[in-house]
């Protein structure tokens, strides 16, 4: 049973607000996928078994790299920029998957959890990007951009594989295993990430109270 999530994201927009109050790029890009995990948690448990794993499939981006993680102003209050919000939101999802991969072997649990970077995909993301730019990448997209299918191709490989099996808390690209930003490796910035993300979506943070 693999789980790819987000299924929807937004990229660059001006900021706004989801319906709960959430700074949009950190609610539609992280926090949706964070509670939408943990509330299938328990059916991902039941459904791994010790030859087949249930599988969770993270989709951050590159941006990641560039990302800073603000534990006191997840939400862009103080000083909103739509780059630093998306980036934020990308590194997020990094710290989350590395974190819930450590709980779920702590627990014994037959369930891996692994991030992608899918690439740079031709997909309407880039609709609020400058004119600049959207006129850039309508000449050179057919060149330099994946088209969806070839951007779907290393999720598809992350849930399906049998080269996958058994592996949890790896970065993909191109259906290689390669290295994260530093950053995400910070086990005590991944646990605070958890605990503020579960107050923030108002639910228990009783999987966690593992070393």
């Amino acid at each position: 049973l693999p789980i790819l999530s987000p299924p929807a994201g937004v990229m660059l927009v001006p900021e706004r607000k989801t319906e709960d109050g959430f700074e949009k790029h950190f609610g539609l890009n992280y926090l949706g996928h964070f509670l939408l995990t943990n509330l299938l948690l328990d059916t991902l448990k039941q459904s791994g078994t010790h030859s087949h794993n249930a599988r969770i499939i993270t989709v951050s981006s590159a941006t990641h790299y560039v990302g800073k993680l603000h534990l006191n102003d997840l939400q862009s209050r103080c000083s909103y920029s739509p780059h630093g919000a998306y980036a934020q939101s990308k590194l997020a999802l990094v710290l989350f998957t590395y974190r819930l991969q450590h709980l779920l072997t702590a627990n014994g649990s037959h369930v891996t959890a692994n991030v992608v970077d899918p690439g740079v995909v031709n997909t309407e993301l880039y609709k609020h990007v400058f004119w600049v730019v959207k006129v850039a990448k309508w000449m050179t997209a057919w060149l330099f951009f994946k088209t969806p299918e070839e951007g779907a191709s290393t999720s598809i490989y992350a849930a399906v594989s049998p080269e996958m099996e058994g592996a949890g808390g790896c970065y993909l690209y191109n259906e290689e295993r390669t290295k994260s930003a530093d950053i995400a490796y910070d086990e005590e910035l991944q646990r605070r990430l958890w605990t503020e993300s579960c107050k923030m979506v108002g639910i228990s943070d009783e999987f966690s109270r593992v070393p």
